[in-house]
């Protein structure tokens, strides 16, 4: 099992951070999570280092919102699962090497909002393999 780096950990509450964000600018979350997850943006923080991973969320924000022509104002989830959402994400991808665009595939918004409750409390790796097992199980 990976042990993911102190600048690793950093990158995943960055990403937190600007899931949080996005409800604090009125972002609808399934949208943003999507838009977010599938975008150019998304793969520079897939990159080993990249500018934009320290160019605050503000800025982050700015950039997917360039990209997708405007992200939309919406139904919004808590703070806590938009937060646990993007810092799982990002974990993910450092502790299996997959991208945003196949974590998104496999745990798209709404399984990650309904798994909030019951995976947020536990270990990242732990939570990443149930929501692996739930992927699999939807495939049977």
């Amino acid at each position: 099992m990976k042990t993911l780096s102190s600048f690793e950990l950093l990158l995943c509450d960055v990403q937190g951070r600007i899931f949080e964000l996005s409800k604090q600018k009125g972002f609808e979350s399934a949208t943003f999570i999507k838009s977010f997850m599938t975008s150019k943006t998304a793969l520079y923080f897939d990159d080993t280092y990249d500018r934009l991973q320290w160019l605050g969320a503000e800025y982050v924000l700015a950039e997917l919102n360039d990209e997708v022509n405007g992200l939309v104002q919406g139904e919004t989830f808590g703070n806590e699962t938009l937060y646990w959402t993007g810092y799982i994400y990002r974990y993910w991808h450092f502790y299996t090497g997959e991208s945003s665009q196949e974590i998104y595939e496999t745990a798209d918004e709404e399984v990650m909002k309904s798994s909030w409750f019951g995976f947020h409390t536990l270990d990242s790796k732990l939570a990443i393999e149930r929501l692996k097992e739930i992927h699999l199980q939807k495939r049977k």
